[in-house]
């Protein structure tokens, strides 16, 4: 390959993402799924493009909707979906699901579930599958919150594949933490108290009309009284979300939950933890892939198993060996700007 080609192939792909840029802001569908599947193929552009689309972010609510498998989270997202749209309100919603063993896709997807909002131009609605991501969201949700920000959505609503108490994960990419349970899960309370349930901003108890309602109510007042480490005690709310019950009392909670964050400075303070989350696993990332471009990372290893090195200097190893490769290039960039 010849410089020009090099040349050329970097002017195609800043035209691409100016394409896509252009294509977000207007709110085009088609160009919306065309940049989150590039950040979800974790393409080397999808910084280019989230640095575009930086400077247009900020404003959208972003709410998390996450708790056990069964409780109805689909259907909540579906009915808070349009009761907002009631209003002329737009909404971006991503749906992590279960990734496909064969296609490697999100299986279930929300769209199928959520199919009669799919036509609505102010619904945007993306599976997105885990690709073996633990803590209930995919790696690329953040960047994904970003586009659909972007493209200037009122809400973004991340619903979490529903996996158990490890989805602690949906809190780096959020505002707001709606946790749905459901009547009947007595002692399971507690058990996963150090979960998932420690992260929640708003509790829905969804299916209400069930038996064993009240005693789910009580046991977690019960837990919220006890946790003396908040800065705000999160709402308990009963709801049946098939039939429309509760959904004006959570968009009232939730308002009152970012008026909350916005007023106490907490909202700063969250979206100062995100970026560092964030800038963290990008540093993460980046290291790695050029540990392994070099091939520096494999014959580390085979080093360290022929001197039965222990795996920190294994680690120390390998940095030392990306510095020594990457400073001098380092250099000559910051030169030349």
């Amino acid at each position: 390959m010849t410089e020009s080609d090099v040349v050329a192939g970097s002017e195609a792909l800043s035209t691409e993402i100016a394409a896509l840029v252009v294509g977000v802001r207007a709110r085009q569908p088609r160009a919306i799924g065309r940049a989150i599947s590039l950040i979800e193929d974790r393409r080397h552009s999808r910084g280019q493009l989230i640095g575009e689309l930086y400077s247009h972010i900020g404003r959208a609510r972003v709410i998390g909707i996450t708790g056990p498998p069964g409780a109805g989270k689909s259907t909540l997202v579906d009915r808070l979906t349009r009761r907002l749209r009631e209003d002329d309100e737009t909404v971006g919603i991503l749906a992590v699901d279960p990734t496909s063993p064969f296609s490697g896709g999100a299986i279930l997807g929300d769209r199928i579930r959520m199919q009669n909002l799919y036509t609505d131009p102010g619904v945007f609605i993306r599976s997105m599958a885990t690709r073996g991501a633990m803590g209930g969201v995919t790696p690329a949700t953040h960047d994904a919150v970003d586009v659909l920000d972007a493209a200037g959505f009122d809400w973004v609503l991340v619903e979490t594949v529903g996996v158990g108490q490890d989805e602690v994960d949906i809190v780096r990419s959020v505002e707001t933490v709606l946790l749905v349970t459901v009547p009947g899960l007595g002692d399971d309370i507690q058990a996963i108290k150090a979960g998932i349930m420690e992260i929640a901003d708003v509790f829905v108890i969804n299916k209400a009309d069930r038996d064993g309602v009240e005693r789910t109510y009580r046991d977690l007042q019960m837990m919220v009284s006890m946790d003396e480490g908040t800065a705000r005690r999160p709402q308990i709310l009963k709801a049946v979300a098939v039939r429309n019950e509760g959904i004006e009392e959570i968009l009232s909670a939730v308002r009152d939950h970012r008026r909350w964050l916005r007023e106490s400075g907490e909202l700063a303070g969250r979206r100062r933890r995100h970026l560092r989350l964030r800038v963290e696993n990008i540093l993460k990332e980046h290291v790695l892939a050029m540990a392994e471009e070099s091939g520096g990372l494999e014959s580390a290893l085979e080093r360290g198993l022929n001197a039965l090195s222990d795996p920190y200097a294994v680690a120390d190893s390998v940095i030392r060996g990306v510095l020594r490769r990457h400073a001098p290039s380092a250099q000559r960039a910051e030169t030349e700007e």
